[in-house]
């Protein structure tokens, strides 16, 4: 053999080495992502989102380039347009990140079959069965519940410090619709605070919107009016955080922190990290394995998608890292359960030992599905979307 053959057999060698090991291959510059959000970056809710797509693509060797928004797109026909766009530029992989958005992006898969389709926190996916098209979601309930923990610790301060009365304790929650998603977040943040401070209540209001500043604004002061003394939500601004600054009232906020706008009063966040999922369907969708991805994903703490923002030591109570490190082991451990039915009751003291759950939306609102087994009702283990929608003593919708 000639040194010259050799040489050139050593290269391609070479080559298609360091292409194994970087994956070249696959994130050609043709290679495409699209992402659909509800509302742009204004809402924290959607910015979340938009920080994890831009890191998960560049985990996964994308250019900025190569990952495609369309911001601000309705719950409507606007979304199966803006999926079509997507495609029309090339995009392998679309995901959308609102409720509203389910029909149209199935709408979108069942049309353009050579394309993944992903959206969070819907609920039919594992119902359709289409090899195309996905759902996911978390266990959020459980940061929920740890934020909750974090609130409570507050509240017991608050009590021992004589700066309010143990005797009748009120919080409050602003919602933005009365959906199962809202229910279990607020329910299981509720069960994290009634762990530490028993005799806590809760009024929750609802804007009707899952953003709009103004209307999550009022309602957090309608609260604090009511005699709440500290506030948590599920609404996608800064409006409810902002107005528990102004008043001192202490606040758990979701998915980003808000220490620098509520310095005095922001405790904690829990957040989804979408980061985890978003990298793995891309890197499954460049290597041509999208189908196997599964209908209906829910990530945890040991996925990484469960997560708590930084704690605010200068607002929240002493000792309140060391009790998030005992409980968060139990979470993981699965000594504690989140919907434990011994720790809560409904219409006015029946303790909960059957539910049928509408796991499989079908649009009739029916429940299908036994949820409460060992105890406990298990949320989001057979489907990723939440689907608890108990009303349970202690909380006040208004």
């Amino acid at each position: 053999m000639s040194k010259r053959i050799f040489a050139l057999i050593i290269a391609i060698v070479m080559v298609f080495s360091v292409c194994a090991l970087t994956s070249c291959t696959n994130s050609s510059a043709d290679f495409k992502v699209g992402f659909i959000f509800l509302h742009d970056d204004n809402s924290t809710y959607d910015r979340n989102f938009m920080e994890a797509a831009r890191q998960a693509a560049k985990n996964a060797g994308l250019s900025d380039d190569q990952v495609l928004f369309e911001v601000g797109i309705d719950e409507s026909n606007d979304c199966y347009d803006a999926a079509a766009r997507l495609v029309d530029k090339g995009c392998k992989l679309v995901f959308a990140d609102s409720f509203g958005h389910e029909p149209f992006m199935i709408k979108a898969a069942k049309e353009f079959k050579d394309v993944q389709f992903f959206h969070a926190t819907g609920t039919q996916a594992h119902t359709e069965k289409l090899p195309n098209y996905h759902n996911a979601f978390a266990s959020i309930y459980e940061g929920r519940y740890l934020a909750g923990v974090v609130a409570g610790l507050k509240l017991k301060a608050m009590i021992d410090a004589g700066t309010i009365s143990g005797d009748s304790v009120k919080i409050g929650y602003v919602g933005a619709h009365p959906y199962a998603e809202v229910v279990s977040g607020y329910t299981s943040f509720f069960l994290g605070v009634r762990s530490i401070v028993a005799n806590v209540t809760m009024d929750v209001r609802y804007t009707n919107s899952w953003f709009d500043i103004a209307k999550e604004r009022e309602a957090a002061l309608q609260l604090i009016n009511d005699g709440c003394v500290l506030l948590s939500q599920h609404a996608d601004s800064e409006g409810a955080p902002k107005a528990c600054e102004e008043n001192n009232v202490p606040n758990v906020a979701y998915n980003v922190s808000t220490i620098s706008i509520g310095p005095k009063t922001a405790l904690i966040s829990s957040k989804i990290d979408w980061t985890p999922y978003m990298e793995m369907i891309i890197k499954k969708v460049m290597d041509g394995k999208g189908s196997e991805i599964p209908y209906d994903w829910c990530g945890g703490f040991e996925e990484g998608a469960v997560k708590l923002t930084e704690l605010n030591a200068d607002a929240a109570a002493d000792g309140t890292q060391a009790k998030l490190d005992e409980i968060t082991a139990q979470l993981k451990a699965g000594t504690l359960h989140v919907f434990d039915t011994s720790k809560f009751t409904i219409n006015g003291g029946q303790t909960v030992t059957t539910y049928l759950a509408d796991v499989d939306d079908d649009g009739s609102f029916t429940g299908e599905t036994e949820v409460i087994k060992d105890g406990y009702f298990h949320e989001s283990e057979y489907r990723s979307a939440p689907y608890f929608d108990l009303r349970i003593d202690g909380i006040t919708e208004k």
